[in-house]
């Protein structure tokens, strides 16, 4: 979800719209901010690749991401501005900024980057989409493509995705992709790296249906993402299975929930509920307390960009006090001053509009869920057979600590099979020294030692 090493993680605000939501429109509005932008940022010692990745959302606000490859930075998430022709990327806890102006032709953006004691000049210019020309000359899929709709009762929302199925008549055993947090499309785009996209790929090539699908108000999907909390996607999930119930090609009895991230304590929550999958794959899933969770986030990535010992004490004192005032201050308007004076004192570059925009963050519906959700007790209910996955290089959800968290709260379980996989980040990704290389530069690759370990599990629990 960061850029120099001045940069506070906040990957966990990738759930957060920039503003409150509004009624959202089934489709969102192109925009010229849209896609992918990149810059060489000029620091002491040399340059800094940075990327943005832009969305706008159903409800007119921006979902944006920062990568930041030589800081391994991946997917930091940023508010954004814009005001007419002026662009505003910034990283509230850190006091750091980019504001610059749109061209004309829409094709860059010319600004300054700024925070506490660096400034910098930096020309964003827009990537050329890859997919257009991937696309040619490539043989279609041995398998069945449809785009489909349905329907989540429970919240009155239309979600559209893309269902693959298997050559053949079936019934297939079925898999259900949740996503990780932050408004995601239904390949989990990130830059040029579609996981989802590969995922489904993977499985129904060898003879598993994959439904996975635009976030509510993302992509085609409807509803608003910004006042949904983790219990309102448990309800989508639950509407994709029961799509995949209402197919003949699906067998009903072998449908499954497979989440990365946020999504793997989708599935968990949806395997204590009525009608419960027949399995779930946890990939990168929390097993720690919401709270705890969000804490070590910013303590794996501000370690692993050479922040000491007491900066960390620092960060993790400030954040516990910020997370217990949010807890026992139930009034909105109460919370967000105590924590928008909070944030100015910790970081004085951080002006009052800034800090009273990042409370409203910190108070979120989704914030205040997540906050006080506690895996342990959604998994002591979980009776379905359990993968779980993480990687070692995951640096928003460290492996050791989350794989002995989600061990000992499915203790009761007696199916459950926990894995560690060397190499492999937050995004599924394997070790960059074995990434494909395409026109000269390597391309992100997910790992193929996590998919053949999760097609394997599968397999065993859904022969017949």
């Amino acid at each position: 979800m960061r850029i120099s090493y001045r940069f506070l993680f906040l990957c966990w605000l990738s759930m957060l719209p920039l503003l409150a939501a509004a009624q959202s429109a089934p489709v969102a509005q192109p925009s010229p901010l849209d896609g992918q932008w990149k810059g060489a940022l000029k620091v002491p010692g040399g340059n800094l690749e940075v990327i943005f990745t832009v969305l706008k959302l159903t409800d007119g606000t921006y979902f944006s991401t920062l990568d930041v490859p030589l800081q391994k930075v991946s997917r930091m998430t940023v508010k954004t501005q814009v005001d007419s022709a002026r662009v505003t990327f910034e990283a509230q806890e850190a006091g750091s900024r980019f504001s610059g102006k749109l061209a004309p032709d829409a094709k860059s953006i010319s600004g300054e980057w700024q925070q506490p004691g660096f400034t910098a000049p930096l020309v964003l210019a827009k990537l050329a989409p890859v997919a257009a020309t991937a696309k040619a000359g490539k043989l279609p899929p041995p398998y069945r493509v449809e785009d489909v709709a349905f329907t989540n009762t429970k919240a009155n929302l239309r979600l559209e995705g893309t269902l693959t199925i298997p050559a053949g008549p079936g019934p297939f055993a079925a898999v259900v992709l949740v996503s990780d947090s932050g408004p995601q499309d239904r390949d989990a785009t990130t830059d040029n790296y579609r996981p989802f996209g590969a995922i489904a790929d993977y499985l129904t090539r060898r003879g598993f249906a994959v439904l996975r699908f635009d976030d509510r108000g993302t992509g085609k999907s409807g509803g608003a993402f910004a006042s949904a909390t983790t219990a309102d996607f448990v309800t989508d999930a639950q509407a994709g299975m029961n799509f995949l119930r209402a197919r003949p090609e699906i067998d009903i009895e072998r449908i499954g929930l497979v989440g990365h991230g946020e999504g793997a304590n989708v599935a968990m929550m949806a395997a204590t509920q009525p009608l419960p999958p027949a399995f779930v794959v946890s990939l990168a899933g929390f097993g720690l307390a919401g709270g705890e969770a969000l804490i070590q986030q910013q303590v794996g990535v501000m370690r692993s960009v050479g922040a000491d010992a007491a900066k960390l004490d620092e960060m993790v004192k400030r954040q516990r006090s910020m997370q217990e005032i949010i807890r026992q201050v139930a009034d909105n308007d109460q919370a967000q001053a105590i924590v928008a004076n909070m944030l100015r004192q910790s970081n004085s570059a951080m002006d009052e509009a800034t800090a009273r925009l990042g409370a409203v963050q910190f108070t979120s519906p989704w914030y205040r869920y997540f906050l006080n959700m506690n895996p342990a007790v959604t998994m002591a209910q979980v009776r379905c057979p359990v993968l779980a996955i993480n990687g070692t290089k995951d640096l928003q959800v460290a492996a050791d600590a989350n794989l002995s968290a989600i061990e000992k709260g499915l203790k009761g379980n007696r199916d459950v099979t926990v894995k560690k996989l060397n190499g492999v980040n937050h995004l599924l990704q394997s070790d960059p020294a074995e990434w494909t290389i395409v026109a000269g530069e390597r391309q992100p690759t997910i790992s193929p030692q996590m998919l053949e370990a999760m097609r394997e599990w599968i397999a065993l629990h859904t022969k017949r």
